[in-house]
């Protein structure tokens, strides 16, 4: 089975290339995201494997058929970025990676949330310029605090578990409730009832038409005078210019990003040469009362490894005619 591997960096290749050993696929890796632009460069492989930011529009599937490609595995939870509809008329076996690390995300997550309260990332400054004084740098403490999951799947289970473990009333929100959260001490409310009574909010939940911009000016307007919000979720469910005006007038008191909806020309890459183009995310930077990170929450040792164990395994299942239990038609 020949593979066309977009958006590789060396840290895919040699997870891929390591997970390979037991399958003997042909791999064969390309730095350029899959686009209409670039979709002639899988010409002839059975398969492609992709990342987030790789677009598989109509315009783009239909590409990849003329040139006979006939699977699409992608290296991710998410798959927002595949037109299904399109897919499935096509002909075309998608599959995912549904769970790789939702300790990693989860506790990145939480990472994000100690950094912004305990204003950790600027006392490291501060006191590399021998400024010692805590004037700014207040913070509160998580026990006590109610904290808002949206999407209590693994990931939003993982961190009910954990912010229990600090003392913290989870309330949790998921359209299908899970009763092993409940279980971990979550307690499912309303959508509305969660903005109102979280001190918190931290999103868990996947990119789809019913969640996207999920938190606008309407919702930020239901939140508490000075909410925390954390999102290691899609960027776009987030209404960037609605939370930049929640900054700005003190509604959200801090604000903790690991995604961003117009990310793709800018995470994963190296702009520090470049004037940045996008104005919104320009304006987020300027807030002392935001910490963005480059969509890193994934990024550990276990989760890379799973992420390459399970795509092999996909593959390996499509082309032996077997039934891919992660299969994207199935979820």
């Amino acid at each position: 089975m020949r593979i066309a591997v977009f958006s590789a960096k060396n840290y895919d290749r040699q997870s891929l290339d390591k997970a390979n050993r037991a399958y003997l696929k042909e791999l064969v890796y390309f730095e350029a995201k899959l686009d209409a632009n670039t979709a002639l460069l899988a010409e002839g492989f059975d398969a492609v494997c992709v990342f987030v930011h790789d677009r598989l529009d109509s315009r783009v599937l239909k590409l990849l058929l003329k040139g006979k490609t006939r699977s699409i595995a992608l290296r991710c939870a998410g798959y927002n970025n595949v037109d299904l509809k399109t897919a499935k008329a096509l002909g075309f076996q998608v599959v995912r990676v549904p769970a790789y690390s939702p300790h990693a995300v989860a506790e990145h997550a939480l990472g994000l949330l100690l950094d912004l309260n305990r204003h950790i990332h600027r006392s490291y400054f501060r006191v590399r310029e021998g400024n010692f004084a805590l004037e700014g740098l207040l913070g509160f403490d998580l026990f006590g605090k109610t904290v808002g999951i949206i999407g209590t799947g693994r990931i939003g289970l993982v961190m009910t578990r954990i912010l229990k473990g600090f003392g913290c009333e989870v309330l949790a929100h998921d359209p299908i409730p899970d009763p092993e959260c409940e279980k971990a001490g979550g307690r499912y409310v309303p959508l509305d009832g969660l903005f109102q009574g979280s001190d918190i909010i931290s999103l868990h939940c996947p990119l789809t038409p019913q969640t996207h911009h999920l938190i606008n000016g309407a919702a930020i307007a239901r939140m508490k005078e000075g909410v925390t919000l954390i999102n290691t979720s899609r960027g776009a469910i987030l209404d960037t210019v609605a939370v930049i005006q929640g900054l700005k007038d003190g509604r959200i008191g801090n604000l903790g990003l690991d995604v961003y909806e117009e990310e793709d020309n800018l995470f994963f890459e190296d702009l520090s040469n470049t004037i940045i183009q996008d104005d919104v995310f320009s304006r987020l930077l300027t807030f002392p009362n935001v910490l963005i990170t480059a969509h890193q929450g994934f990024f550990t040792q276990e989760a890379l490894k799973s992420i390459a164990d399970v795509t092999l395994a996909n593959l390996d299942d499509l082309e032996k005619g077997r039934r891919c239990p992660n299969s994207v038609e199935d979820h």
